[in-house]
């Protein structure tokens, strides 16, 4: 096969990224339950991918931005298979605050906190959960720069299917990653607003965000 024919070939292959390219097929999504966000990234979270969070600095809200979300997949999985219901959250800085999470709606009893010592624990542990294929949605923090570990995060998200987001430093920004959907977050101008900027995504150019996650 020509050289040429076989890049065309290659391109075609919905998981190779090309700015601006509509993506047929593009996957199943999950509303954010934000209306800005969703027009953002043409419908909401993304399953089967994995996703970055790019932040400033933990606790300034970015986990509330997910809360909505992680809701809606515990509650379609109450109208399914119970034991894919599973939300693991792997070496989060902070110990989440269960009352408010229980206010957001997610079921506490189907809630997995992991906790890693080393970005090396947490990346294992996150491609544990993914395998299992009983997590619903799997977050993890990690100050990790192994491209080679991140496509294999990638590879296992596609396979089970699961919300898969990694929370990173901002300072990543700039370095190569296999994630379909790579989102800067930065505190908004007042109060718990946060300021989101798509820097990647499947199938459309990058897009801007405000979000109010106090309301």
């Amino acid at each position: 096969m020509p050289v040429r024919d076989a890049i065309e070939q290659l391109l075609q292959d919905p998981r190779i990224w090309q700015a601006g390219r509509p993506v047929a097929g593009a996957g199943a999504v999950v509303a954010t339950g934000w209306a800005e966000l969703d027009r953002a990234l043409g419908g909401g979270w993304p399953l089967g991918q994995l996703t970055e969070l790019l932040v400033d600095a933990y606790g300034m809200g970015e986990l509330s931005l997910l809360l909505p979300a992680l809701a809606r997949l515990m509650q379609r999985q109450d109208r399914g298979s119970v034991a894919r219901g599973w939300v693991t959250l792997v070496a989060p800085p902070y110990i989440p605050y269960a009352p408010a999470l229980a206010r957001a709606g997610l079921d506490l009893s189907r809630l997995l906190v992991v906790h890693a010592r080393r970005d090396l624990d947490t990346l294992w542990a996150v491609e544990q959960a993914l395998q299992s294929r009983s997590c619903a949605a799997v977050l993890a923090w990690t100050g990790t720069r192994d491209e080679a570990a991140l496509r294999r995060l990638q590879l296992a998200a596609e396979a089970g299917g699961a919300w898969t987001v990694l929370f990173r430093d901002a300072r990543s920004e700039a370095a190569g990653s296999p994630a379909p959907l790579r989102i800067r977050v930065a505190r908004g101008e007042t109060g718990r607003r946060l300021a989101l900027g798509v820097l990647k995504r499947r199938g459309g150019p990058p897009a801007r965000a405000g979000i109010d996650v106090g309301r």
